[in-house]
């Protein structure tokens, strides 16, 4: 049985180059991990012997890559079976994906690519969403992204993601600092988005830092630190939604761990002075 992680838990990504940095620690590490399972399904030798070990000491949740929840081509059940078999190998916590399309016409995009606003996108990915719950025999989060171009609809992007949130019956793992990307690109609310959204469904958080291109041009690159103004965002989120378990995330330019770990030091902090009791 999976157990629940603690709301005040703060993990960091596993990036292969920390890996041997993780194993050595003797204390202060991550409370979890969160990994691709697309990077990591199939991994043998010194690499699929590191990641049993960091299982049997860290908690694992997965982020997904590959699902496109959002897209045309009919779901991929090769990936599906190796995800839900993976899934169970390692115990996995909470899985997720992205809201959006991976890939068309057969072909991975390897990019995010936003979908259109509108009700008939909402019964799209809600059924497709609900296919791969069953297929995994449990509940899956979705992620909000950021984006660059609107595609447009008739409903609002909170009013979209909720409406996929109530007919698909998932989970939402609440990236703060896309909705502060997104806020400054479109211009809007970061708070009024987040009120809009059910608190109920949300069952982790993510927290990255950005590029700034332009005084209203921000560039989701996962290749910084955490910026203050996503901190202050991410303060205010929990003291209204309440603490939930959450990730540091870093792709590019990796620090080394110790950098990491502070930064998750502070969003800990964070999570258990929110006023909830976790």
């Amino acid at each position: 049985m999976r157990a629940a992680l603690p709301a005040t838990a703060v993990g960091i990504g596993l990036r292969r180059p920390h890996l041997s940095s993780l194993l050595a620690l003797a204390e202060g590490g991550p409370d979890f991990l969160e990994l691709a399972p697309e990077n990591w399904i199939g991994v043998g030798g010194r690499w699929g012997r590191g990641l049993a070990a960091l299982g049997e000491r860290f908690p694992l949740v997965c982020h997904g890559l590959s699902l496109s929840l959002g897209g045309p081509d009919p779901l991929d059940s090769t990936l599906l079976a190796e995800v839900s078999l993976f899934l169970k190998e390692h115990d996995v916590r909470i899985y997720s994906d992205h809201l959006a399309a991976t890939s068309a016409e057969g072909a991975q995009l390897y990019d995010l690519m936003p979908l259109p606003f509108t009700a008939e996108v909402v019964a799209h990915t809600a059924a497709r969403i609900r296919a791969v719950q069953d297929v995994l025999g449990r509940r899956i989060a979705i992620e909000n992204i950021s984006y660059y171009g609107a595609l447009g609809g008739e409903l609002s992007e909170a009013a979209f993601l909720t409406a996929v949130l109530a007919e698909a019956d998932c989970d939402l793992l609440l990236d703060v600092n896309n909705v502060y990307v997104n806020s400054i690109n479109h211009g809007y609310d970061p708070r009024a988005f987040i009120a809009a959204l059910p608190a109920e469904r949300v069952v982790y958080y993510h927290l990255a830092g950005h590029y700034r291109q332009a005084e209203n041009l921000l560039v989701d690159t996962h290749g910084a630190a955490v910026p203050e103004p996503v901190w202050a965002l991410f303060e205010w989120t929990c003291q209204t939604i309440g603490p939930r378990p959450t990730v540091i995330e870093r792709d590019f330019h990796l620090p080394p761990l110790s950098a990491l770990l502070a930064e998750a030091s502070r969003a800990r902090s964070i999570l258990q002075r929110s006023g909830f009791s976790a």
